[in-house]
């Protein structure tokens, strides 16, 4: 079993980022068994799809890195690079260009959305960038990728590049491609803005307050848990009482995430309470939480020599796996190699 995952390093994690994503990964990292193996990246190649400040993008980068590690990414058992450091991945990318069919890149509904009415003045790459997350994955032979529900498609069109590339180019014995099958976490829980029950928490949202940044003090979260935005009736006894009031249960939502515990298993604690004393209840949860995370990412941040040396070693090893995949690649098109 081989677990390939990447992210956008375009800023600090936030709280939504580690309940939906990161824990899932640290959690897949420590159940690899013996030839087992996870690579998480910081896919800053996808950063340049869009515009962007190259100084920015150099921060976020050392930024996402530290987070990861504070989050529980542990270098020793995991696989952690960015995308930059390790050029097999655009190679492939431009190999797999000539089995990729637009018709399947003009079908990817991300697309549709990103560049919406003005597609003519999107860059190349924000079309084309399916074909690098193909080659994110099948560059390291992953057998499984964890997704959501918004990157499902893409994972098929990684699968799909792989099979017509098998076919065209290799035999069924001796396939150049494995065909990764999707993960989709257990208990991903879904974090919404403290703002806005309905829209995602986003590191793209104006409003600070609308997230729970893991670089935040404990002041700070206190001071956005009480800022929440909530409705006057008081917590029910159960689930179904929480329907049609969002803010209510994101909030509840986040404190069962936490504690690693059920919405029910909140509720029966706070049920017939009012937000004035589940709120600081639930800030109290957030700062035990995140406080030894915090601490970790902050001293990671002032250690830039430490954070180099992660970034370097990972590289490194993903090269080494990634160059026997790209070597077959080669070959079977025919390209010559000195």
């Amino acid at each position: 079993m081989r677990v390939v995952s990447g992210i956008q390093p375009t800023g600090n994690l936030h709280l939504g980022n580690y309940l939906g994503a990161i824990r899932n990964w640290v959690r897949m990292q420590d159940e690899m068994g013996d030839g087992e193996q996870c690579l998480f990246f910081l896919a800053d190649l996808h950063a340049i799809s869009m515009p962007h400040d190259p100084a920015e993008l150099r921060k976020g980068t050392l930024e996402m890195a530290a987070a990861l590690v504070a989050c529980g990414i542990d270098p020793a058992k995991s696989v952690l690079f960015n995308q930059a450091q390790v050029p097999q991945h655009a190679e492939l990318q431009w190999l797999l260009g000539g089995t990729a069919r637009m018709g399947w890149l003009n079908r990817m509904t991300q697309w549709k959305d990103k560049a919406g009415k003005n597609r003519e003045g999107q860059s190349v790459a924000l079309f084309t960038y399916p074909v690098l997350q193909a080659a994110d994955v099948l560059l390291y032979q992953a057998t499984h990728v964890p997704v959501g529900e918004d990157q499902k498609q893409h994972l098929e069109l990684a699968r799909d590049i792989a099979q017509k590339f098998n076919n065209d180019f290799a035999s069924e014995e001796a396939p150049v491609f494995t065909l990764p099958d999707p993960i989709v976490p257990p208990q991903a829980a879904r974090i919404m803005s403290l703002r806005d029950g309905l829209a995602k928490m986003s590191k793209s949202d104006p409003s600070e307050m609308s997230r729970i940044n893991l670089a935040d003090d404990a002041d700070t979260i206190m001071k956005k848990v009480k800022k929440a935005k909530t409705d006057p009736e008081a917590l029910p006894g159960e689930e179904a009482g929480l329907a049609g009031r969002p803010e209510a249960l994101n909030l509840v939502t986040i404190y069962a995430a936490l504690t690693e515990g059920s919405v029910e298993t909140v509720l029966k604690d706070f049920g017939g309470e009012g937000f004035g004393k589940f709120k600081p209840a639930l800030g109290e949860v957030m700062v035990e939480s995140l406080r030894p995370i915090s601490e970790r990412f902050t001293a990671l941040l002032e250690d830039r020599e430490a954070l180099d040396a992660i970034l370097a070693r990972g590289a490194s090893q993903a090269r080494e796996i990634a160059v026997p995949t790209l070597e077959k690649t080669y070959e079977s098109l025919g390209l010559v190699r000195g």
